[in-house]
């Protein structure tokens, strides 16, 4: 069960080390776009060019398809990034259990949006967890746990396909495990847990009157979806890529300084942040050069 890019490695590890995979659950087709034309999600493509039966139920509580679930009898559920709450029956039915891919390293960053946290919140060290379901969410019994750095220039995109990666390795580790009766069960700690809940839609705004250090964690944990933006004379500009050095400045936040080879330096509270790659709305993404080649603004002009 698994609907994103990020689940697509792990569903490919599955066929390629034999194990029978009697059906591929997903979201349903979205509209997306300007044209808003109905879009697969990623794993039903995958699954579709492994040659693997398909269901896309709008809820899996509803009665359809836990009748269909009861038919297939499978032994074990893996999910990775499914987007719904599984019902008690799918998460006892099953007689080894239903397990999880997270990428965070449990209890903490439970929830929706682990990868953008970790990085909103500048941590220096992330990972992968492999968990047993219960009907709490991501507060099951680990299975497996590894670490991982996050890299000083790790964006969402990096991060997510580097975990995506070690994820679909360490569950392959975890399915023979827990098929051969020797998977561990380490309880978690409630009490240290954290919390990664779905990104507020304005969260991208850019306040140039906080941190700089923090504005760029921004930067990081948003690009490239839904990606960082703040407007200038009323164009929206989205940020992709950024860098900060502090300093004392007496421009106010949000002043466009002169170009210099870091990038775009904009004053904020503690020193400046130098945009590296932008995207004008409506244009191509590019690194702020380029961008600039066919950008003009005046001196001392504010985002707003």
């Amino acid at each position: 069960m698994g609907t994103p890019e990020f689940a697509v490695p792990s569903l490919e590890r599955l066929v390629r080390d034999g194990w029978p995979v009697l059906a591929v659950v997903t979201q349903p087709d979205r509209p997306r776009g300007r044209g808003k034309k109905l879009e697969p999600p990623p794993v039903k493509m995958r699954a579709l060019e492994l040659g693997l039966s398909v269901l896309q139920p709008e809820k899996v509580r509803e009665e359809s398809f836990l009748s269909v679930f009861r038919d297939m009898k499978p032994d074990l559920v893996v999910l990775v990034a499914f987007g719904q709450i599984l019902p008690r029956e799918i998460l006892e039915r099953p007689p080894l259990g239903c397990i999880n891919v997270h990428p965070s390293l449990l209890p903490r960053y439970r929830g929706a949006a682990p990868i953008h946290w970790t990085l909103l919140r500048g941590e220096e060290k992330t990972g992968v967890t492999i968990l047993f379901m219960s009907e709490e969410v991501d507060a099951g019994d680990i299975i497996l746990q590894e670490e991982s750095d996050v890299l000083p220039e790790d964006t969402y995109d990096t991060l997510h396909d580097r975990l995506a990666q070690r994820g679909a390795s360490l569950l392959a580790e975890a399915v023979g495990k827990v098929a051969g009766g020797t998977a561990a069960r380490t309880p978690q700690d409630g009490k240290k847990a954290t919390f990664a809940p779905r990104l507020p839609g304005d969260m991208g705004l850019v306040n140039w009157n906080r941190d700089g250090g923090d504005i760029v964690n921004l930067v990081r944990g948003l690009s490239s979806q839904p990606g960082a933006y703040a407007f200038l004379g009323g164009r929206k500009i989205k940020i992709y890529k950024a860098a900060w050095e502090p300093s004392r400045e007496e421009a106010e936040p949000g002043t466009l300084l002169g170009e210099t080879d870091k990038g775009l330096p904009v004053a904020v509270r503690n020193g400046r942040v130098y945009l590296q790659e932008v995207q004008l709305e409506g244009k191509k993404r590019l690194p702020v050069k380029d961008f600039l080649r066919g950008f003009r603004f005046a001196p001392g002009e504010r985002f707003s």
